[in-house]
């Protein structure tokens, strides 16, 4: 790797300097070669046990400069003042010719200053299931941190039982997160606040660097890429799980899989994570908690935007509610995609709200649903892959369809234009949270056959492919309650 780096030119204040753990016995797991050719990584010449070596942290590449970057962060809504890098260590960052910047991070490298009494590791299970959420995001088209490696350690990790420790090569934009600013301005310290501001927009918003209040702007620009992944990640029925600020990455990326998963039976509702018992990050409210994020950003900038606070204030609200707007205009514009209507018109936001009220009632699956209902616009048997999916409400269901071909038949586009368009955006294959399951579990034998049959799949969520008809469907129990952890 060649590398270039630039945040550990930042005061140490910002990170502190410190080298993986060696683990005894590195074993590569996977190796993400497409993207270390996007990045413009030379490690063709290296083989498998090198690879192990160097993505465990048993070696340093030549130019890395290790360090656990600082944050604080709010957490289920509650200030912790000290986070950071507890069981990550980034190695630098890269720079290629399709990306840009990159930062190479190993996520399970040991512990750091801000571990917290936490050994630094990761288990098997957390690292395998980043690698094939965040992959499987990327192919979405949902901007997501990257997987670029995977490996075991060797070694146990204790958690409620004894689990196989393993290791994940994380690329992202950046490491920044909105818990970066609350971590300054806990301490009031105005000059390293500043000076992350400035790197933080000469990094990822040069365009705003000469804009009068460049701090305001910084705030809508952030602002504006949240939306854009929030209604992105609801699109496809992803619930986070854990919308920390620590986890609210300023590049607009999803960042730490921990107890995510994808919803089956469509329920705003919907909560995975096992610690969030109120539902503080429900599927619903995934929206609200990205406003409620963006205020935290906001309130550590509020001396920068204006001397007067309570015009500072004022000015902060009025873009908390742009951003509200920016949002439900992109979740209902990429719903109304999936759903074949490209310009909205009157009475489509009712058309699109009754649909989900049909799978809502009904427990319909919710990437199913969207997918089979292009089928319904064939005058054959085919349109019943969409009707099937429905029990008792099949009469509901005949006269939404019917209001729905008829607003179709309306627009000047052919069935055939607006099934491509809607089998564009509707997939067939999503990370299962039952098939995941199953390929985590399949691992915990050292059997790795699933995690690279789902990895290949999920490449190409949009396309059918043969023998992989399993992959598509929901769990059959639609009562079960599925659960995810954390992994720490």
């Amino acid at each position: 790797m060649t590398f270039n780096n630039s945040y550990i030119n930042l005061p140490e204040n910002f990170y502190e300097k410190v080298s993986p753990e060696k683990v005894p016995e590195a074993s590569l797991i996977k190796f993400n070669s497409r993207l270390a050719d996007d990045l413009n990584l030379d490690l063709e010449d290296i083989g498998e046990d090198e690879l192990a070596e160097y993505f465990s942290g048993n070696k340093i590449f030549e130019g890395s400069e290790p360090i656990a970057l600082a944050y604080a962060g709010h957490q289920f809504g509650h200030f912790v003042p000290q986070l950071g890098d507890g069981r990550a260590i980034l190695l630098g960052e890269v720079l290629s010719s399709k990306f840009g910047r990159r930062d190479i991070q190993l996520k399970g490298s040991g512990q750091t200053r801000f571990s917290r009494a936490g050994d630094g590791k990761a288990a098997l299970g957390p690292v395998l299931r980043e690698y094939l959420v965040s992959e499987a995001m990327h192919a979405l088209g949902v901007p997501t941190t990257r997987s670029l490696a995977a490996v075991t350690t060797g070694e146990d990790v204790y958690r409620e039982t004894i689990l196989p420790g393993a290791i994940v090569t994380r690329v992202a934009s950046s490491h920044i997160r909105v818990g970066t600013f609350e971590y300054f301005a806990a301490r009031e310290d105005v000059e390293s606040l500043e000076l992350l501001v400035d790197y933080v927009i000469n990094r990822h918003y040069p365009e705003i660097k000469d804009l009068s209040n460049k701090y305001l702007a910084l705030i809508e620009a952030v602002g504006e890429k949240q939306a854009e992944l929030v209604s992105s990640w609801m699109s496809v029925g992803f619930v986070h799980g854990v919308m920390n600020t620590d986890n609210m990455s300023i590049a607009g990326e999803t960042i730490d899989y921990g107890p995510c998963a994808f919803m089956e039976s469509y329920d705003p509702a919907t909560v995975f994570s096992s610690i969030d018992h109120y539902g503080r990050y429900a599927y619903a409210n995934q929206g609200f908690i990205a406003q409620w994020n963006l205020s935290c950003l906001a309130n550590t900038l509020l001396g920068f935007i204006d001397g007067d606070r309570e015009a500072a204030i004022e000015q902060v609200q009025e873009l908390l509610v742009k951003f509200k707007e920016s949002f439900s205009a992109k979740l209902r514009f990429k719903l109304l995609a999936k759903i074949g209507i490209l310009d909205e018109k009157e009475g489509d936001r009712e058309l699109l709200q009754e649909f989900l009220e049909l799978l809502q009632e009904d427990k319909v699956d919710f990437t199913l649903a969207f997918r089979t209902l292009a089928s319904a616009l064939d005058k054959d048997s085919e349109a019943n892959k969409f009707k099937d999916l429905f029990g008792k409400l099949a009469s509901g269901v005949d006269e939404w369809l019917s209001k729905w071909q008829a607003r179709l038949e309306a627009s000047d586009r052919d069935f055939k234009a607006i099934k491509d368009s809607m089998n564009s955006v509707n997939p067939v294959y999503i990370p299962r949270n039952h098939k995941v399951e199953e390929a985590l579990a399949a691992a915990q034998s050292e059997d790795f056959s699933l995690f690279e049959r789902m990895n290949e799949i999920l490449s190409n969520p949009f396309e059918e492919q043969e023998g992989a008809e399993a992959y598509a469907l929901p769990y059959e129990d639609k009562s079960f309650q599925y659960r995810t952890f954390c992994g720490t």
